[in-house]
């Protein structure tokens, strides 16, 4: 589900004030477990953990990363706070330092947006879910400058891997997309994480 600003707050309140008042909110809020809260365009949206499968596959994906990686400069995380000034993502795996004091937020509530060079989200059945993971989010880290997004989705015909690269921040979109179906091996084309390679290992059933 989504917790949105009422529509008058929007159009009356100048963008700065309506993010600080996002964020007051954000920090303030008290879920219970199972679910977490994101600040997306305007708005906090609260949605549950994933299912077996989800995690499953979030899990497999940071461990090939990891491999992948063999270096303490960067390493995969999962379920943490990403944030953009007043703007809060979660997504289910992002790469940045091995340490993340390196990339730290002003507040102290998780890694700043500008030391991640990868977030991947693995898509929850319903059209609230793939909306927010296929658009919003798709727009939100292109605009924060998020060098790759990778997309993970079972309800996309037979299921998909989507490797977003080239954020382009006027547009809120990405350059380059390689859209494959799971099962087909897809590279990730540039950046710190090049080369590297999501294949049928990743998504198998």
């Amino acid at each position: 589900m989504a917790i949105a600003t009422h529509e008058p707050m929007v159009t009356t309140s100048p963008a700065g004030d309506l993010d600080e008042l996002l964020w007051r909110a954000w920090k303030a809020l008290t879920l219970p477990k199972g679910l977490r809260a994101e600040i997306i365009e305007g708005a906090i949206e609260v949605s549950p953990t994933g299912s077996r499968r989800h995690a499953m596959i979030a899990n497999r994906l940071r461990r090939a990363l990891d491999r992948h990686l063999e270096t303490d400069v960067l390493s995969a995380f999962q379920d943490g706070n990403v944030l953009d000034g007043r703007k809060v993502y979660i997504p289910d795996l992002f790469v940045a330092p091995d340490d993340l004091d390196e990339a730290p937020d002003a507040d102290g509530l998780g890694v700043d947006v500008s030391g991640v060079v990868l977030v991947a989200e693995v898509v929850s059945p319903g059209s609230e879910a793939s909306d927010r993971d296929r658009r919003r989010k798709r727009r939100a880290y292109a605009r924060a400058g998020i060098e790759i997004y990778v997309i993970i989705d079972d309800f996309d015909g037979s299921g998909t891997v989507t490797v977003l690269a080239d954020p382009d921040f006027r547009k809120g979109d990405y350059g380059s997309t390689l859209h494959v179906e799971q099962g087909t091996p897809v590279a990730i084309p540039s950046g710190a994480l090049k080369g590297f390679t999501i294949g049928p290992e990743i998504t198998a059933r």
